[in-house]
């Protein structure tokens, strides 16, 4: 059988990181948990900035679109009161009456011209063209068609956009029917459209009633802008909305009037500069817009460039859709300005990220520092110097495995010299044996050093524990001589099972480190909440703590460890009361989630609070702003917590004080009876 070679390097990798130095594994391991969490932050926060800075460009543009429109409408509005102030001109009524065809149409033409109309136009009570301003001559046309006229003659004002035939213009006059002719410009991303040219013309028009002297209608009076290659109205909006601002020697803002899907009036240019009048919008917006009559506010392919954009139709009187007013700016400085963003975002989580290591760094060397003294302590006691102590700098458990260290060469040192006085008493009584007591002082010389290894290994392992077996074994002792009416009986069994949970918290914080399964039985949380304030009460006195219990006695029965969860609770607890330097107030609530899948713990302080550059590092292991103690408590109970499925969350504000919320799942819960109290 052929081996399989294939994860070889990665075990490599993997031996290699455990052989290197604790304090080299700390800092690489707290590296990649950074790392990680920062590629995470920086990939989230990169889409949330891209979001928010989008909607807000979408939301300007909206606002663009709508002071359009006003523009738009105000250049129709003008139109019709230009036609409507024309109609009531005295020299109408006086050409039906006299037929002075040239005198009214030089009078019609100056009008056309003050107010830069392309058509004016008069019309008979039965819509036939009675006399055109740019062609006197041509005339006789029936018109009462039209809708416009149609609704003057009913006395109306309408106003409005429409389409115009290519007939209609060359009888006004040719040189508009040159304008409305467009040869199709090939555009990316624009929908496929039969033919390869547009020769109608989108008109800006209004009609108003021609009334005689007496009131009586006798003619209709029509007039317009033709909009084709007309840049009046997008050259005044981009000057109104964008105020001439550019980006990188670009025009960041564009306004665009449709013709269907054809730009008919632009400011948009083309890869030579010169207006894309000719070019088509995409698919997609002709779809939306046209096809779908609605609005597309959005992302958009403009002739050459993508553009935040909005677009709206473009409706005639009867409410059509023959056209789309579009106002878009550029999409590059909105994506400069996400990128500028998120780089500065990531400079400052790399500064944070150096910062914490040169911590992690230091905390590291106080750690691992008593490890590396007891390593040389055990080579110079393997060379024989039995006399050598260990320093104890601490009261945790490195300073108790050094306090059993030390109990442990103080025994091989007495042993030692029992052996040596034992050699001495034999060669004095047998010295003609000189030889065999010298083979059989070799041999126990020998036996010492075995003896000495075993001992060390075994009391490295035994004496860690010894303190806390005589506290359990006297208490249980004294339990045993008291009745049941003894006045120190429940403080001796209150003893007894805090020294068992001790150890269980030794053992837990093993568990912890290597995520061994937990011994869970049936519990009640609000017994737990009890038990931790009862043995936490005296401290909270003493530093002028007021404890508020708010306990919902209808919470069900949870399967958990019952000392982890003491442990969370003991911890929070504490870390709330040092919170309240000066005293203070800590309220302790237990509940139902609202879906009643939960028990929810909240333990509230008026404390200090936590400043928000230390609320994303609260449960790292190590991490502490206290003076004393190894920063694990956080961590611990986080471990436990997420091991059993549930979840801790925190909320502060420096100065008001803090609120750890714990959530346990209610699955395999027990059933609905309350459980028997430990016996000692």
């Amino acid at each position: 059988m052929l081996a399989d070679y294939s994860d070889m390097p990665s075990r490599s990798l993997i031996r290699r990181f455990f052989d290197l130095p604790l304090r080299r594994k700390l800092i690489l391991s707290f590296l990649a948990v950074i790392s990680f969490g920062g590629i995470i932050t920086l990939v989230i926060g990169t889409r949330i900035e891209h979001r928010t800075i989008f909607s807000l460009a979408e939301s300007k543009v909206r606002n663009d679109l709508a002071a359009a429109w006003m523009v738009y409408n105000e250049k129709l509005n003008g139109i019709r009161d230009v036609v409507r102030l024309s109609a009531a001109r005295e020299f109408l009524p006086e050409f039906f009456r006299t037929g002075g065809r040239d005198e009214a149409a030089k009078r019609l033409d100056a009008i056309r011209r003050e107010y830069g109309l392309d058509i004016l136009t008069l019309t008979d009570a039965q819509g036939r063209v009675a006399l055109r301003a740019r062609r006197p001559e041509a005339f006789g046309e029936d018109r009462s068609g039209d809708l416009f006229v149609q609704r003057a003659l009913r006395k109306e004002t309408p106003a409005g956009t429409s389409i115009v035939p290519r007939t209609l213009l060359l009888e006004e006059a040719p040189d508009l029917a040159e304008r409305a002719y467009f040869q199709f410009v090939e555009t990316p991303k624009a929908a496929a459209r039969p033919g390869d040219h547009e020769e109608n013309g989108m008109l800006l028009q209004a009609t108003a009633p021609v009334m005689d002297g007496g009131g009586a209608l006798i003619g209709a009076l029509y007039g317009g802008v033709l909009i084709n290659r007309n840049y009046e109205i997008v050259d005044r909006v981009k000057d109104i909305v964008f105020r001439g601002e550019k980006y990188k020697g670009q025009d960041i803002g564009t306004v665009t009037i449709f013709q269907g899907d054809l730009r008919v009036s632009t400011n948009v240019l083309d890869a030579q500069g010169q207006r894309a009048v000719g070019t088509r919008v995409s698919r997609e917006v002709e779809r939306a817009v046209l096809v779908d009559g609605g609005r597309w506010v959005g992302p958009a392919f403009v002739v050459r460039e993508w553009h935040i954009t909005a677009y709206e139709p473009i409706k005639d009187i009867d409410g059509r859709i023959i056209g789309m007013l579009y106002v878009g700016t550029l999409e590059w400085p909105f994506l400069d300005l996400r990128n500028r963003v998120m780089a500065t975002f990531a400079g400052l989580a790399g500064l944070c990220a150096g910062f914490l290591l040169v911590l992690l760094w230091l905390a590291s060397a106080t750690i691992t520092r008593p490890l590396l003294n007891m390593v040389k302590a055990t080579d110079t006691i393997a060379k024989g110097d039995l006399n050598h102590r260990v320093e104890i700098g601490s009261h945790d458990e490195t300073g108790q495995l050094a306090a059993a260290f030390n109990r442990m060469t103080e025994s091989l040192a007495q042993a030692n010299e029992n052996l040596a006085q034992w050699g001495r008493m034999l060669e004095k009584r047998v010295e003609e044996r000189t030889r065999e007591l010298r083979e059989t002082q070799d041999a126990l010389v020998q036996s010492q050093k075995l003896a000495s290894l075993g001992k060390m290994a075994a009391g490295v392992a035994h004496e860690i524990n010894n303190p806390l077996t005589s506290i359990t074994i006297n208490a249980h002792l004294l339990l045993e001589d008291r009745g049941p009416d003894d006045a120190d009986r429940d403080a001796l069994t209150l003893i007894a099972e805090e020294t068992g949970r001790c150890a269980q918290i030794v053992k837990g914080l093993l568990e912890f480190a290597r995520q061994t399964p937990s011994e869970a039985s049936d519990a009640d949380i609000n017994d737990i909440v009890e038990r931790t304030i009862q043995l936490l009460d005296k401290q909270a006195s003493v530093r002028n703590v007021k404890i508020i219990k708010d306990l919902d006695k209808s919470l069900p029965l949870i399967v958990i460890d019952k000392n982890k969860i003491q442990q969370v609770v003991s911890n929070l607890v504490i870390n709330a009361c040092e919170a309240m330097p000066d005293g203070g107030t800590l309220t302790i609530v237990t509940s139902p989630s609202d879906d009643r899948r939960q028990i929810v713990l909240r333990v509230a302080d008026t404390g200090v609070g936590i400043p928000k550059a230390n609320m994303d590092l609260l449960f790292d292991p190590f991490f502490t702003t206290k003076s004393h103690g190894t920063g694990l408590g956080l961590a611990v109970s986080y471990g436990i917590v997420h091991q059993r499925g549930g979840t801790i969350d925190v909320e502060s504000e420096v100065g008001k004080g803090s609120t750890f919320t714990v959530k346990l799942p209610l699955e395999e819960t027990a059933p609905d009876k309350k459980p028997a109290k430990d016996q000692p």
